[in-house]
């Protein structure tokens, strides 16, 4: 099995348990994770990683944080 160099985002906190983690395996292939779970993981393509963050950035997805209201 290859070794899997995972990076840490540069926004998560300071403890190790507090962060999201990418890694690329091949030039169509991105993995995601969660430090503090880390045997789950995520695997994505980088057009599909691209159209989340431009959403998210966009406010795409803010209503999510109105619910209930």
């Amino acid at each position: 099995m290859s070794y899997i160099q995972w990076r840490k985002s540069s926004y998560s906190g300071a403890t190790e348990n507090n962060c999201l983690q990418l890694a690329s395996t091949a030039p169509a292939a991105i993995l995601l994770r969660e430090s503090d779970d880390p045997a789950h993981v995520i695997t994505t393509t980088p057009a599909a990683l691209g159209s989340l963050l431009r959403t998210a950035r966009a406010g795409g997805f803010d209503h999510l944080g109105r619910a209930g209201q």
